[in-house]
């Protein structure tokens, strides 16, 4: 028999005027460079909603969880947690891999909401998703890099799980769409420091683009290796997961020629960005880490939680499923809908400039999907 409320600390009290939500965000590993933008911007949210009344006029009570670690033991501490009745939904940014752990063990039994991009293809019964996916996200961008830019061979680096292969699978059929190809891959494991070897194999190769599918800190050592190595001269460079925090650590002498692909922006001038930034300004100060998309979207993974339970007036998860499709919030990127459990989003294409990201086009989203 489970002990009674295992992990959760002492300040994390439960009764029936709160309502508990696992926020599972890395702390550790290469993802870790993120994670406390993922945590502030998912506390902002968090204080939003309870302003405004909370969750079924419960107060929503974040509890911080590591996704940084093992899958396995991350989804065993979730599954506690929910199992003694601590929380009663999950949200937040971690790898699929995590989420492959995670989702058979709770998803039929609270709402979680999924807010990193990943491979697609999630369609377990109590998962909802709002980020993006490959071919929303990596499959537009491909296609205008390879008209306006003339990337047609294209290397792919990524670590060593699910999103990264499964991602590469997609890469080249779109790389075959545009009259391209991928000409070679290299898979690495988590925390990685060492890039001679692929980028040996990057000069040998034809390639005049290298897709980036490396998380966090593997990301930041590689760019700099990447431009040490000259490679910055002949390859432009793709990555589907590159925040404003990722591109900082980075610096400016490694981000010649760095594209990114995301939902959201910092640079984003529109009315709905610039309120937001306001309001995490005056909430942290100055001195925060950057709210990139990464820490946005567990800004709007506690929105969009908030959003379900609220229109199924229930916290059962065969309820919130079946009012899904009829759930929309508001936040940082406007308005938005789920359907069939994920967000139907506006995708941008983004060129590094120094320390900031430039958004040079809004991508042509095709109507079918993943």
């Amino acid at each position: 028999m489970l002990p009674a409320r295992p992990y959760a600390p002492d300040w994390f009290t439960v009764d029936d005027s709160t309502l508990g939500v696992a926020l599972v965000y890395p702390m550790r590993g290469p993802a870790g460079i993120f994670g406390p933008a993922c945590e502030l911007c998912a506390q902002l949210a968090a204080e939003e909603v309870n302003r405004a009344g909370g969750v079924l006029g419960r107060e929503l009570r974040l509890l911080p969880v590591d996704g940084g670690g093992d899958p396995r033991r991350v989804a065993d501490e979730v599954s506690a947690l929910v199992s003694t009745g601590v929380v009663h939904g999950v949200t937040g940014w971690h790898i699929s891999s995590v989420r492959q752990a995670l989702a058979p063990r709770i998803a039929h039994r609270v709402p979680y909401v999924y807010t990193a991009l990943y491979e697609g293809g999630e369609n377990t019964r109590g998962v909802f998703l709002t980020s993006e996916t490959p071919h929303d996200q990596l499959r537009p961008a491909m296609r205008l890099l390879a008209g306006e830019r003339g990337a047609r061979r294209w290397f792919v680096v990524g670590n060593d799980y699910v999103w990264p292969r499964r991602t590469a699978l997609a890469a080249r059929r779109y790389a075959a769409e545009g009259g391209g190809r991928v000409c070679g891959q290299a898979y690495l494991p988590l925390d990685t420091h060492e890039f001679a070897p692929v980028l040996g194999q990057i000069e040998r190769s034809d390639a005049d683009a290298v897709l980036m599918l490396l998380v966090g800190s593997d990301a930041v050592r590689f760019n700099r290796a990447f431009a040490m190595a000259g490679l910055d001269q002949r390859c432009l460079r793709l990555s589907t997961l590159m925040d404003e925090n990722m591109l900082l650590a980075s610096g400016p002498a490694a981000t010649g020629g760095l594209f990114s692909t995301a939902g959201f922006f910092a640079s984003l001038a529109n009315q709905d960005t610039l309120d937001f930034h306001g309001q995490y300004a005056n909430r942290y100060g100055i001195e925060a880490p950057v709210p990139g998309s990464l820490g946005e979207s567990c800004y709007e993974g506690v929105l969009l939680l908030a959003a379900l339970v609220e229109r199924a007036g229930t916290l059962d998860v065969s309820a919130i499923g079946a009012a899904a499709d009829a759930v929309s919030y508001e936040g940082p990127r406007g308005l938005l809908r789920l359907r069939r459990g994920h967000v139907r989003q506006r995708i941008y294409l983004a060129e590094a400039d120094g320390m900031d990201f430039d958004v040079v086009a809004e991508l042509t989203l095709d109507k079918a999907s993943d």
